[in-house]
């Protein structure tokens, strides 16, 4: 059974929520809360009593905490328990900023209970969902971000295949400093600097020096 706690400051949407899923298999809702102030006293309950929920079925729009801040406590504070937001809005910005918050899911709150429950299932085993709409959206932005900026998500990647140490000594060949003057800053070696030199060469399957400063420039990989 998947332990549920459901989070809405409306009672009678927690009511028709309750009603829906206890009409399926697989989930028990151990708890509600009328908003996010409530939810979080709760779970620290329930932490102490070993019977944290799988999965927390969060309102978006709350008074006082809202469901984006709440979410932030919970992925913080209770790593296992996973996140679902329940929206009315559609809107790109308010789906960003859930998922930046820590939710696995989102759906919206005329989703029917057939994806409600596929939802929730999903998410307690450490998966994403997202209802048609929702992804529809995540993927315009996507869509419209790369028209704005192809090389965004490529210089991502790139920065992501550097280390700590690579992107400081990358830093100071931008800046024309000879791999001795780097070797003195860094406190390293001169052939140590040339091996980071190399090996990012390599990794950014670029020819020369040359090509990795200015890849470094274009895709501000520093």
């Amino acid at each position: 059974m998947i332990k549920l706690m459901l989070v809405d400051d409306h009672a009678i949407v927690r009511d028709g929520v309750r009603l829906l899923l206890e009409q399926g298999d697989g989930i028990d809702i151990i708890d509600e809360a009328n908003d996010g102030e409530e939810a979080l006293e709760k779970l620290k309950k329930h932490q102490t009593d070993g019977t944290l929920p799988d999965v927390l079925l969060l309102d978006i729009s709350m008074p006082g905490m809202s469901g984006i801040q709440t979410a932030q406590q919970v992925a913080r504070s209770y790593k296992n328990v996973k996140i679902l937001m329940l929206s009315m809005h559609n809107n790109e910005d308010y789906i960003l900023r859930a998922v930046e918050a820590g939710a696995l899911g989102y759906i919206l709150k005329d989703s029917s209970s057939d994806e409600m429950m596929k939802a929730i299932k999903t998410v307690a085993t450490g998966e994403k969902y997202f209802s048609s709409p929702v992804a529809t959206i995540i993927l315009n932005g996507y869509m419209q971000q790369m028209r704005k900026d192809p090389n965004a998500t490529v210089g991502k990647t790139r920065r992501s295949k550097l280390s700590k140490k690579e992107k400081e000594i990358l830093s100071y060949l931008i800046e024309g400093l000879s791999s001795r003057l780097i070797a003195e800053k860094l406190q390293l070696s001169v052939r140590t600097v040339d091996n980071h030199r190399a090996n990012m060469m390599r990794r950014l399957q670029v020819r020369n020096a040359a090509e990795l400063v200015r890849m470094a420039v274009e895709d501000k990989l520093v």
